[in-house]
């Protein structure tokens, strides 16, 4: 990772302070009074027409296309400057918030880490119900990259959520009351879900996480009515010796070597879906291998289908239709899970349909909805894993060394991608795709042994390596500090982009106002002209934004919702931005409208941590220097870079006695289990553990004396 992007945080954290419109996660269910709102079902004859009613919000990406684009022109480039907080609602959370809300008839749906699920007022914010699905916190040990939950799915008279932990449960959409519950993953671990699901003529289609503990990926549908499940859909082969499932799997074995399915092979499909009714197809983004390096999976090398794809799937069996390949053989994380848009475009005279994606590959592709044929891909970010796409087959031509198998590289985009999971926008007005960036770089290093952890995380890298990078060849590698590219997509070049300085990013919106919206990791949330990106608009919204912001009417009145809470993968990584005096650690709901502020957000609270007084390590320079190590490849990425941590996990440099007496209990026997808090018996030996503990404690030692 670039250290030269690593902040040094205050030595403050944010206690949470619930204001009078705040609330708690603690109910299985709870109901206030309800709306006023007329009970209406919600069918794919609205979603798929969901222009005709574009006060509502009633499929993730608002339309099945996935566009996020809001047709409402009350809110526009020459009023958004009045725009003022109409209500705000707090979660007592410091973990990710993700979700894109929902709206129906006046109510907001909007999902908080571990799944629960909210209906609000969407005039007022008031709670109508709430639903907890007591995921156990010990399910958090399969996180790898936060607990976080990105929104539900509407259909008929029915909530679809899915559980952190594996389950798909319907909600009565009035009182909030579980209609029914079934078990997704066959209660296997790691599997996790954080995606939004979707309903297509009454399926609900969910797919999973956890590729990197040791999973096979698959997607399947269910029936919307009854939860029965309709099929299931792998993404890469099993064992040879078991049989194949389908053709589809069949051929795809070809792709491999090895015994892959020791370890999982990967290829889950955590968060990107879009359905044309037109072709009757689903698409579904399919994520990186398992573990990271092909090198240690499929030693004989290989494309490795479907990893890094788009699967294009008969909805109505799930049955494989065509599949394009993003990163043959990806051996980077690159996953293709990132948002898929679909538009009709005029491409060299001719009426194209298509689907645009920009995977964590650095290359925006536009390619053939009903076929998969590739027809263009160009670079969004600076990329050196490869120097073009193959017009004719569609392919990345590979730079010499970029596999790192004869030992060390410094790639880019790094594994965080050019782009990751944060939604991007397709404005048909300006016909521009709006792309949030990252495209750090990172230093990969192939190893010279691996062994491979059941449902631990298994990247194959050289972690010792990487930790001796030198600094001086990170820093040369370009870094992208800005929020949004705004994308062509038929010239495929880059119009204007929207600076900032920050490593991670959030989803984005654009109105039919000349607008795009979008939060930051700094609280800042800001209104941009969407033909030329200059802001015109911004509120501090007390805590960092991640997700993607939402608009709708009620009444006549437009209104524009976000979701902020910090969190999640690059964000725990990196402690970045953190607690301080002007941002909390909270989960926050947040929605405005044209005319005076009738909210106001509440305050933060600040104390002061210390550095316990705790006796220096005597360990030598190498134990402290293998902790170090153990600690990037283990607890970084909950407990941040650098020991540093980010208010939704503690901050190990201030452990107190109570805790290094109990050391070893908690990494290696699951004393913190109940937590959430994995436990690295048969991972890390006695020795380890106490490596990692002299560590933290120098680090600790080290603020101490500033």
């Amino acid at each position: 990772m670039n250290e030269g992007t690593m902040r040094i945080p205050a030595l403050l954290v944010i206690v949470l302070l619930v204001a009078a419109c705040s609330s708690e996660i603690d109910s299985s269910s709870t109901m206030s009074s309800p709306t006023d709102a007329a009970v209406r079902s919600v069918s794919a004859e609205r979603i798929v027409n969901a222009d005709a009613e574009p006060g509502n919000w009633l499929s993730t990406g608002r339309t099945y296309d996935e566009q996020r684009f809001s047709p409402l022109t009350q809110i526009t480039d020459s009023n958004v400057s009045d725009l003022g907080l109409a209500w705000y609602f707090d979660i007592d959370t410091n973990r990710a918030m993700e979700s894109t809300p929902l709206v129906h008839d006046g109510v907001i749906y909007v999902t908080a880490p571990w799944s629960i699920v909210f209906a609000l007022d969407a005039i007022t914010g008031e709670e109508i119900w709430r639903f907890d699905p007591q995921t156990p916190r010990s399910w958090g040990a399969y996180a790898c990259c936060d607990v976080p939950n990105r929104g539900v799915a509407l259909w008929n008279d029915k909530v679809y959520v899915a559980t952190f932990d594996g389950y798909l449960i319907a909600i009565d959409r009035e009182s909030g009351e579980q209609i029914w519950k079934v078990d997704t993953i066959d209660r296997t671990p790691p599997f996790t879900i954080t995606g939004a699901p979707r309903v297509v003529k009454g399926k609900v289609i969910i797919g999973n996480g956890g590729a990197e503990f040791g999973v096979r990926g698959f997607v399947s549908a269910y029936d919307a009515e009854t939860g029965d499940q309709i099929w299931k859909t792998y993404t890469v082969p099993g064992n040879p010796a078991d049989g194949f499932e389908s053709e589809a799997m069949r051929r795809a074995a070809e792709t491999w070597t090895g015994e892959w399915w020791t370890m999982g092979g990967g290829g889950t499909a955590w968060d990107a879906f879009a359905y044309d009714p037109d072709f009757d197809l689903l698409y579904v983004g399919v994520g990186n291998g398992a573990p990271w390096n092909r090198e240690i999976r499929s030693p004989g090398g290989g494309d490795n289908l479907y990893l890094a794809s788009i699967l294009a799937l008969d909805l109505d069996t799930g049955d494989y239709a065509w599949h394009y390949q993003t990163t043959p053989g990806d051996t980077w994380d690159y996953t293709a899970t990132q948002h898929m848009i679909l538009a009709d475009l005029m491409i060299d005279g001719e009426d194209r349909k298509v689907l645009m994606q920009a995977p964590k590959n650095g290359f925006f592709y536009v390619i053939d909805r009903g076929t998969g044929e590739f027809i263009s891909g160009e670079p969004f970010v600076p990329v050196n894993w490869a120097s073009h796409i193959d017009p004719d087959s569609g392919r990345p031509v590979e730079t010499p060394g970029a596999r790192y198998v004869a030992g060390e590289k410094v790639v880019f985009p790094g594994a965080w991608g050019g782009h990751n999971w944060h939604p991007m926008t397709y404005s048909p007005q300006t016909g521009l795709v709006y792309i949030p960036l990252i495209g750090n770089s990172e230093w990969f290093a192939n190893p010279t042994e691996f062994t491979f952890f059941d449902s631990h995380l298994n990247t194959a890298l050289d972690w010792e390596t990487v930790m001796a990078a030198p600094l001086e060849a990170i820093e040369e590698a370009p870094l992208v500090l800005a929020r949004v590219s705004a994308w062509d997509p038929i010239r495929q070049e880059e119009v204007f982009r929207i600076d900032s300085g920050s490593n991670w990013n959030a989803g984005l919106l654009s109105t039919a106002g000349n607008l795009i919206f979008q939060g930051e990791a700094s609280g800042e949330f800001a209104a941009y002209r969407a033909d030329n990106g200059e802001q015109l608009w911004s509120a501090h919204v007390g805590t960092g934004i991640q997700a993607a912001p939402i608009s709708y009417e009620v009444d006549g009145e437009q209104y524009v919702t976000v979701v902020g809470g910090w969190g999640g993968s690059l964000g725990l990584f990196h402690g970045d931005p953190g607690p301080s005096e002007t941002q909390d650690a909270i989960g926050r709901v947040l929605t405005y409208k044209l005319g005076p502020a009738e909210a106001a957000l509440s305050p933060v609270k600040v104390v002061e941590l210390r550095v316990p007084d705790i006796a220096d390590t005597d360990a030598s320079e190498d134990t402290i220097r293998h902790g170090a190590t153990l600690y990037l490849e283990r607890c970084s990425w909950c407990h941040g870079y650098g020991a540093v941590g980010n208010g939704s996990f503690p901050d190990l440099r201030y452990s107190t006695s109570a805790t290094h007496s109990i050391w070893n209990a908690i990494l290696l026997k699951g004393a913190y289990l109940p937590r959430g808090m994995p436990s690295f018996g048969g991972v890390l030996s006695q020795e380890d553990a106490q490596a990692i503990r002299a560590y933290i404690i120098r680090e600790g030692r080290a603020i101490s004396s500033e």
